[in-house]
Formats: C-alpha cells, sequence, structure tokens
C-alpha cells in the first residue's frame, strides 16, 4: 500500500509504505499512533541539546530531524535500504547510515546521547543491542529508549499482537535489561492517556485503540466520528508519568515505557 505525506507548503510527495512496522506522520488514519509517538521526542528533547545524538532506529524520520532543532549532530542508523534513501532525500539535517543495530558502525565512547523509541520490541538480540548502545556512549552519556508495555499491548498472551514485534517488555524487564548491560536507570516513565483521551476511549465503547484495532483486523471502513477523533489526537492528549512519583498512575498500567539510562 502506498501511502503519500503533505509537506508544508501543502504538495504531497511519495512517503515510505504504511506496513505497521513504522508509524509515518501525516496520514489521518495513523495519526494517533505517530503522535502517541511524537509525544516521547518532544518531551525527552531536551536531553540532547548540543549533544551528538545516535538514533538507532530511526524508521522514518521524523523524530531524528525533530531532535536536530536542538542537537549538535544527528546520526540515524537504519537497517532497511529504502528507509535510509528516503531520510536521505527528506531530511538533509540528518546524517544517516545503513547498519545493523546489533553491531553499531560507530567507535567506541563517540557519542552522547542514544536514542531508539519503538525499536528494541523489533530486536532478536536485545541484550547485544543494548550493550552496543553502551559501547557507543561517552561516559555520562544518556540511553533514551521507548517501547510498548507488553502487559497493556498484547495482555495475557505468551507472544505480541504485532506481527513485526520478536519479545515485548514489562518495566522490570526492561530495567533488567538494562542494569545486564552496565547502565544505570535514571527513570522509568510511563505513557498515559490524559483527560481528553480518556473521554474518547468512553466515547468508542471503552478503548479508541480497540476501536482502531478492530476496523483494521476486519478491514472495515472507518467512521466519520472515529476518525475525526482519531485525527485530532495531538501530544497533549497524553500524559508522561515518572514510576514512583507521587500521585502518579501505576507504572504496570502504562501504554508505552521510557527510559532514561545513563553509561556510568
Amino acid at each position: 500500500m502506498s501511502a503519500y505525506v503533505e509537506d508544508p507548503d501543502g504538495a504531497l510527495s511519495g512517503a515510505l509504505p504504511l506496513t505497521g512496522e513504522r508509524t509515518i506522520p501525516g496520514l489521518a488514519e495513523e495519526n494517533y499512533w505517530f503522535r502517541r509517538h511524537e509525544v516521547v521526542y518532544q518531551r525527552l528533547a531536551g536531553r540532547c541539546v548540543d549533544r551528538e545524538v545516535l538514533e538507532a532506529g530511526c524508521g522514518e524520520g521524523y523524530g531524528a530531524d525533530l531532535i536536530a532543532d536542538v542537537a549538535r549532530k544527528v546520526i540515524a542508523l537504519d537497517y532497511d535500504e529504502a528507509t535510509v534513501a528516503h531520510v536521505r532525500a527528506r531530511y538533509p539535517r540528518v546524517d544517516i547510515q545503513h547498519g545493523n543495530l546489533a553491531e553499531l558502525p560507530l567507535a567506541d565512547g563517540s557519542v552522547d546521547v542514544v536514542v531508539n523509541f519503538q525499536v528494541i520490541e523489533h530486536l532478536w538480540d536485545q541484550g547485544q543491542f543494548v550493550s552496543e548502545c553502551f559501547r557507543v556512549l561517552r561516559p555520562g552519556g544518556v540511553f533514551l529508549v521507548s517501547t510498548p508495555n507488553r502487559i497493556t499491548f498484547s495482555p495475557g498472551r505468551d507472544t505480541p499482537l504485532n506481527p513485526f514485534h520478536t519479545r515485548e517488555l514489562n518495566a522490570a524487564e526492561l530495567t533488567e535489561l538494562l542494569h545486564d548491560a552496565g547502565f544505570t536507570v535514571e527513570s522509568m516513565l510511563g505513557v498515559f492517556h490524559g483527560a481528553g483521551l480518556a473521554a474518547l476511549d468512553a466515547r468508542h465503547g471503552g478503548s479508541i485503540i480497540e476501536a482502531q484495532v478492530q476496523r483494521a483486523v476486519a478491514d472495515a471502513p472507518w467512521s466519520e466520528q472515529l476518525l475525526a477523533d482519531v485525527a485530532a489526537v495531538t501530544i497533549d492528549d497524553f500524559d508522561l508519568e515518572e514510576a514512583g512519583g507521587r500521585n502518579t498512575r501505576d507504572i504496570d498500567d502504562s501504554l508505552d515505557l521510557v527510559a532514561i539510562a545513563v553509561r556510568p
């Protein structure tokens, strides 16, 4: 299936195919998932100010370009050659490279920040990847990682619902993975629906996520109301809360996990 995105000047340009493996900006039906990913980039961009940043697994490239607004340099890495070509053409501020995340093509201690959002669940050898991130970070460097919370994303299942995922994690498993590689976990946060999305959950039978999934599985048309509600979602509709903080929700109830880890 071909997808199209709208440039700021209103012109349409070809984009990467929407396969379910990555999210793409500029599509009304995809807007909920795009904003759910974008909120983490926006809220953590401050950790990248004036730093040399690697985005390991950049997907469509919008996140690497967002980070380029504040970082001194952004290197983006992806294994898919079509993705690399797309990012190179669309986001010239980003130094895009082709490479394997299990063997990062960077020297030891060469970057200040590694960003890895909504990627680690796709990898077969997660431990090797996290060790590689530790290797390429300078002492005091920061690893920013997000991933769907297994407890709420694939509830009650031994295998992920998303066929592109190899292993999903809960907060304790993600913490253990980071500790095993030598990282100190500074914060574990969760992405939750804010008040506006909670109201949309109620409007659409208890879950706006399930309403979208049901139509995708059945290949059914979207109602005008659902499409309008999904298209209107913004990053302000999501809450990002730290585990263990005062008056915060249980991290196990979060939609996505977000870890901030430091190389000692």
